[in-house]
């Protein structure tokens, strides 16, 4: 692994990365960014508003660029979009100076984690728990092929960043 490699935290929506990523944040000193704020905040409208007004093709090209300019940086952690790490062109981008680390959280946990999600564009339809089921199938080989680390949750996200932390031999800061 690249020294200063940043750290992607990739996985079905709902499934932690943000939540892991600012503790190992944290816990490391290394900046977290957030993939979908990223994009939030250079596009000035929300990841739903980009969806509504532009379309799903545009917010992935837009997905597509901050994977380029995010893989560039160094000491960071990054909570990737769910879908990122679902285009093979987003993945090779990241794959050569990044270290991408699948959250593998069961569908019967993301379901439960999710049940009050009134913000996730792709879940708004009266079959949520369809359309969940259909795209965490679609997306999980995807996951799997595109990460380097799979790491099964601990029992809470601080015991997960701690996972990650320890196999991936980062440093902690002292408290």
């Amino acid at each position: 692994m690249k020294e200063g490699a940043p750290i992607v935290l990739c996985g079905f929506m709902g499934c932690g990365k943000t939540t892991v990523g600012k503790i190992i944040s944290k816990r490391t000193n290394l900046e977290f960014i957030d993939m979908d704020i990223y994009i939030e905040q250079k596009e000035g409208m929300k990841i739903k508003d980009i969806f509504a007004r532009r379309g799903e093709g545009y917010f992935r090209d837009l997905e597509h660029k901050a994977c380029k300019e995010l893989a560039a940086r160094k000491n960071c952690v990054i909570s990737s979009g769910g879908g990122a790490m679902t285009f093979e062109r987003n993945v090779k981008a990241m794959e050569n100076d990044a270290i991408i680390v699948l959250l593998s959280v069961p569908l019967d946990e993301i379901r439960y984690r999710l049940r009050n999600d009134t913000k996730r564009p792709l879940l708004q339809r009266p079959d949520k728990d369809e359309a969940m089921k259909e795209l965490y199938e679609k997306r999980l080989p995807y996951y799997h092929a595109a990460a380097r680390f799979v790491i099964h949750p601990g029992k809470t996200p601080a015991a997960t960043a701690e996972k990650i932390i320890e196999i991936l031999k980062l440093p902690k800061v002292e408290k």
